[in-house]
C-alpha cells in the first residue's frame, strides 16, 4: 500500500502518522517582537477530511482554548483518517491582554477575508485564511459569550448547508441555531471558500466553564468520527437536537438593577417574566417578559443594566416543543456535570 504524501504547511514537511508543531510568523509587536500562530498539525496516515479547530478568534473567550489543549492530547495521528489542525489562540494578542478584540479594537471576526497590505487584524485574517482555512474541508470554531455573558452550550451553523448540518447535529449539544453568515466572519470566509463550518458557543468570557469544555470536547471528537476522522463510541445519551432558525435578545427598558427570575437552559413561554427592572432606590419595579416561546440560551450576568442593554437570549421554540427541550437540556446537563475527559 503507497504511503499517503506529506503535508505542507508554511516551511514544514509533515509525514503521514506525525505530529508536528508548526509556527507561521504572522505579525509584530510595537516593539519589534515577532508573534507566531501556533499550530499543531497530525497527519494520518490514511486518507480522509483535513479539519481546522480553532479557538480565540475573540482573545478573551478561554473555553476553546482549553478544548484544543485536552484534544491534542487525545489524538493519534497513526490512528487517524485525514488531518486535523488545532489552533488554540488565533487572536494572541487579545489573549495577551484579555480581550476580546485586538489592539486597534478591531473585531478580527470581522476582518475576513483580510489582505497582505491591510491593518494588523486584516493581515491576520489574511494569514489565517490563505495558510490554514484555504487547506481544511471542515472547520469548527470554538467561542465562549462575550464578557459577562453566558452562554448555553449551543451550535450555530447554515443549516441550509447539509454538511455543515450533519456536524452540528453530530456535536451532540441541545439546541442548533441556524445563524447567518455575517460579512467579515470567519464563518462567511469558510463559505466562499467552500468548507462547511460550524460555531461552537458556550460558557463565559474569561472563565474556564468545565461542563462547557467537556461538552466542547465531546463534541469535536463526536464530529470526527461522524467524518470518519476517529473511531470512537460517541456520546453515551442520545437525543435529537433542536434546530431552530430565529433568537432574540430581550432588553432593558429602564435604567436600573435587574432581578433575574430564570437560568441558562431554563424554557419560557410568551409573556413569561424573566425578571424585573427595578430602581435602586425602590420607587419602581417593572417585569420583564418574553415575547417568545422558547429556551434562554444566554443571559448577561451582570445585575445593572442602562436601557437597551441586551439581558436574555431566547431560542424561539414551539409550544409543542418545550416539553422536549426540557428533558434534552435535562439529559445533557446530568451527562456532562458528572462526566471526566
Amino acid at each position: 500500500m503507497p504511503r499517503r504524501p506529506a503535508f505542507e504547511l508554511a516551511d514544514k514537511i509533515i509525514p503521514a502518522g506525525k505530529q508536528v508543531s508548526v509556527k507561521i510568523p504572522s505579525v509584530r509587536l510595537y516593539t519589534d517582537t515577532p508573534i507566531d500562530l501556533h499550530v499543531e498539525v497530525f497527519h494520518g496516515i490514511k486518507e480522509g477530511p483535513t479539519m481546522l479547530v480553532c479557538a480565540a478568534v475573540h482573545g478573551d473567550e478561554l473555553n476553546g482554548v482549553d478544548i484544543c489543549r485536552r484534544l491534542i492530547k487525545k489524538l493519534n495521528p497513526k490512528r487517524l483518517h485525514g488531518t486535523v489542525m488545532i489552533v488554540p489562540i488565533v487572536n494572541v494578542f487579545g489573549f495577551i491582554q484579555q480581550t476580546r478584540y485586538l489592539p486597534d479594537r478591531r473585531d478580527l471576526n470581522r476582518c475576513f477575508p483580510g489582505s497582505e497590505q491591510g491593518t494588523l487584524g486584516s493581515r491576520l485574517a489574511h494569514l489565517f485564511s490563505s495558510q490554514l482555512m484555504s487547506r481544511a474541508s471542515h472547520i469548527i470554531d470554538l467561542h465562549t459569550g462575550a464578557i459577562h455573558r453566558s452562554n448555553m452550550p449551543q451550535i450555530r451553523a447554515n443549516v441550509k448547508d447539509p454538511v455543515a448540518l450533519k456536524m452540528a447535529e453530530a456535536f451532540h449539544v441541545p439546541i442548533i441555531l441556524h445563524a447567518k453568515e455575517l460579512d467579515g466572519s470567519l464563518r462567511a470566509q469558510a463559505s466562499k471558500l467552500g468548507c462547511s463550518a460550524i460555531i461552537y458557543e458556550a460558557g463565559e468570557a474569561l472563565r474556564f466553564d468545565q461542563t462547557a469544555i467537556k461538552a466542547g470536547l465531546n463534541g469535536v471528537l463526536n464530529v470526527m468520527k461522524e467524518l470518519g476522522i476517529v473511531q470512537r463510541r460517541g456520546s453515551r445519551v442520545k437525543f435529537d437536537p433542536i434546530v431552530t432558525n430565529h433568537s432574540q435578545w430581550i432588553r432593558n427598558e429602564n435604567d436600573g438593577v435587574i432581578i433575574s427570575r430564570i437560568r441558562l437552559g431554563e424554557r419560557v413561554k410568551k409573556g413569561q417574566i424573566l425578571g424585573y427592572s427595578a430602581s435602586p432606590h425602590g420607587e419602581m419595579e417593572q417585569a420583564i417578559r418574553s415575547p417568545i416561546d422558547g429556551m434562554v440560551i444566554g443571559i448577561s450576568n451582570i445585575p445593572v443594566a442602562n436601557q437597551g442593554e441586551a439581558l436574555f437570549h431566547i431560542a424561539r421554540i414551539s409550544t409543542d416543543q418545550i416539553s422536549e427541550a426540557g428533558d434534552i437540556v435535562d439529559s445533557f446537563i446530568e451527562d456532562f456535570d458528572s462526566r471526566v475527559l
